[in-house]
């Protein structure tokens, strides 16, 4: 029976070490902080990339005006020496993202990329006068310019069909 005592004390030893750990994790975690939104995205200024994008690139490039101050524009590229290939990021308000993608590069590559796997569908939609052929079945829907022969023009993103028309819509050649 002495050994019996001993396991019975080892085993109430382990319990009351688990239930001190246990109250140990819960003062933890109501004590320490949570942040359960997404963090802020600081909001870029394109309007010094935009001039150097249009005097370097071989072909009219594209930025949207008019876009509510609720989309926040939060990434912005020009690469010359990749196929002059322009690049813009936004949030909308609700918090998914449009890009506008240009490049002079190989049109099917400028699709796969921005659309991240896109495929064209059979539809087609008339935006500001311009025709664009959707685009869906990667990572991001999307809208391609028809007609822009030298260049290609995608908006793609996890955005809405609304949200990436509204985007179509507000691209302007200065």
């Amino acid at each position: 029976m002495a050994g019996s005592k001993g396991k019975q004390k080892t085993v109430r030893d382990m319990i009351l070490s688990l239930a001190l750990i246990g109250v140990a994790a819960a003062v933890i975690y109501i004590f320490v902080p949570h942040d359960d939104h997404a963090p802020d995205i600081k909001r870029v200024d394109y309007s010094v990339e935009l001039a150097g994008a249009r005097r370097a690139a071989s072909y009219p490039v594209v930025a949207p005006q008019g876009l509510p101050a609720s989309w926040k524009a939060t990434s912005v590229r020009y690469q010359a020496e990749d196929s002059d290939r322009w690049h813009l990021g936004f949030q909308t308000p609700d918090g998914q993202y449009v890009q506008v993608e240009q490049s002079a590069g190989k049109r099917a590559d400028v699709i796969d990329t921005a659309s991240q796997g896109g495929s064209a569908t059979r539809h087609t939609e008339r935006i500001d006068g311009r025709t664009w052929t959707r685009y869906t079945g990667g990572r991001y829907d999307a809208l391609v310019l028809e007609g822009t022969p030298g260049s290609t023009t995608v908006v793609a993103g996890t955005g809405s069909l609304a949200q990436l028309t509204d985007m179509a819509t507000a691209l302007r050649i200065k």
